[in-house]
């Protein structure tokens, strides 16, 4: 019909054929939104494809979105499910789950968002054998576990979002103290994505330059109280956010989507996804948040922390927490 509008050029080459970058995202709320935007004006896919039970919205955002494409690196963009995906998917990431209610904790979500894995996970294990994981949907820890027993999955490629949005928080709130971009400043959420995650101040550092110049013990009771402040802010943060405009979207959209970018560019980034722990720290067989290494085989290696005393009985409480969770669990 519109072929009067080219002239074709007769030494023109057939493209070799790259195989296009592929990924799904099942979940089509305001956090799977957020990743989906996010994802496509940083050009981290070729195809994409947006699946929900609300099949009417995920249409309709689809459509939305398709008409902003020539203001961004073209991405074949529609509305379907994993089944369309085929078998040469790279990533499915879901962000499919109940919504977090106003004071409730990210625990209690639990019982309803397992159900709902259940009958997702089935299809995916079918129709994307070979993709990567990445779990968005609270409680991210128990949830990529879970993920990580139905699908069978190897655990290097079943991931958690984990505290990467924490680890984000934490440096834009010591950065703002300390008057300087967040980006230059180093520091870690480790564990539990919710009320047990551990502030790692022994190695916060700027430049190289520690945050506490001498051990946690050793610092006033003032001092201790400050630096306890700043991190409060950080484990309410989605519970202040919640209480003020229903959920949080953009942020963890941004951090999914550095989490995408690391594994599709195997930029061997070290970021704080929640995973498979065996053996460090005295940990075994829980999904928690360590300073992680990612590349296109998903987990590559773990950076092995030097935490102290202190550090590391928060991590060892915290995985407790996670590991009584999960005993109460019938799979």
């Amino acid at each position: 019909m519109f072929e009067q509008l080219f002239t074709p050029n007769p030494d023109a080459q057939k493209p070799t054929s790259i195989r296009p970058r592929k990924g799904v995202i099942i979940g089509a709320g305001q956090v799977g939104m957020a990743c989906a935007y996010s994802m496509l004006i940083q050009d981290c896919f070729d195809e994409l494809i947006l699946q929900d039970i609300a099949t009417e919205k995920v249409e309709g955002e689809v459509m939305d979105l398709l008409h902003g494409m020539p203001f961004v690196a073209p991405t074949d963009l529609k509305a379907g499910t994993v089944a369309d995906a085929g078998r040469d998917a790279d990533i499915v990431i879901i962000t499919a789950g109940a919504s977090q209610k106003p004071g409730e904790t990210r625990l209690a979500l639990l019982g309803r968002n397992v159900a709902i894995f259940k009958n997702i996970l089935k299809d995916v294990v079918e129709y994307c054998p070979n993709a990567i994981l990445l779990i968005v949907s609270n409680p991210v820890d128990i949830m990529t576990y879970v993920t990580l027993k139905i699908t069978g999955f190897s655990s290097s490629r079943v991931i958690g979002s984990g505290t990467v949005l924490d680890s984000a928080r934490f440096r834009s709130l010591l950065a703002k103290e300390l008057n300087t971009d967040p980006r230059s400043v180093h520091a870690y959420i480790i564990g539990e994505h919710g009320d047990s995650e551990v502030p790692v101040w022994s190695t916060a550092n700027v430049a190289g330059m520690k945050l506490l110049q001498t051990s946690w013990e050793n610092l006033s009771s003032k001092e201790r109280e400050e630096f306890n402040t700043i991190f409060e802010r950080v484990k309410n943060a989605a519970y202040e956010i919640i209480k003020r405009k229903g959920s949080t979207s953009y942020a963890i959209g941004l951090a999914a989507t550095d989490i995408v970018k690391a594994i599709l560019r195997s930029q061997e980034r070290v970021l704080t996804v929640s995973s498979l722990v065996n053996g460090l720290y005295g940990i075994n067989d829980i999904c928690l948040s360590l300073p992680t290494v990612i590349n296109e085989t998903g987990i590559l290696k773990t950076v092995n922390l030097v935490l102290s005393d202190t550090e590391q009985q928060q991590l060892l409480h915290s995985a407790k927490v996670l590991r009584e969770v999960f005993e109460e669990l019938k799979l």
